[in-house]
């Protein structure tokens, strides 16, 4: 596995080794040992499974209040998406800040987001697939979010008109969050 230092504060992308023969192949897509060795210490609780049918569905952005914080290890298993971060840790270099990222069943780049951010992803193709492991169980109680096209944060999501839940399109702003991490 290789291991690169995203733009936001302790956010990594991680390329799996990937070995293939006549007939498929097979990775690795998370393991204890390799993360150790970056000083990367998380124990994952809860695997999700994501399927979108249309390409321009966006969920998020999403995260969980104290004391129930995930971090999580996204990655695509098919299709495509631009799936994006914001960065909600008052006292980070990069509070405020968000970044993008092209995940997709053949680039098979895995992104690990830790706790303190916020999370979601536009699909870019029909049928996409969405896996990710999560650090803290789903908490209803703590579940908020931040609408998809926040006037403060500008956040490019290269579509216009996305495809949102009910749920997605109520969220509020990031300028009227009451937790900050």
């Amino acid at each position: 596995m290789e291991f690169k230092k995203a733009k936001l504060k302790d956010v990594w992308i991680i390329k799996p080794n990937i070995f293939r023969d006549r007939r498929g192949f097979f990775l690795e897509s998370y393991s204890k040992k390799e993360f150790e060795k970056h000083n990367i210490n998380i124990n994952f609780v809860q695997d999700n499974h994501s399927f979108s049918n249309k390409a321009g569905v966006l969920r998020g952005l999403h995260f969980q209040n104290p004391p129930f914080t995930q971090a999580k290890l996204v990655r695509v298993t098919r299709g495509s998406v631009y799936d994006v971060i914001v960065d909600l840790r008052k006292k980070s270099s990069t509070f405020g800040q968000w970044q993008g990222f092209n995940l997709s069943a053949e680039n098979f780049l895995i992104l690990l987001i830790p706790r303190g951010f916020a999370h979601g992803f536009v699909t870019l193709e029909d049928k996409t697939e969405f896996m990710y492991k999560c650090d803290e169980f789903y908490h209803p109680e703590a579940d908020s979010g931040i609408i998809w096209n926040d006037p403060y944060l500008r956040i490019d999501w290269q579509i216009k008109n996305p495809i949102l839940s009910e749920k997605d399109a109520k969220l509020g702003f990031f300028k009227d969050l009451k937790t900050l991490f």
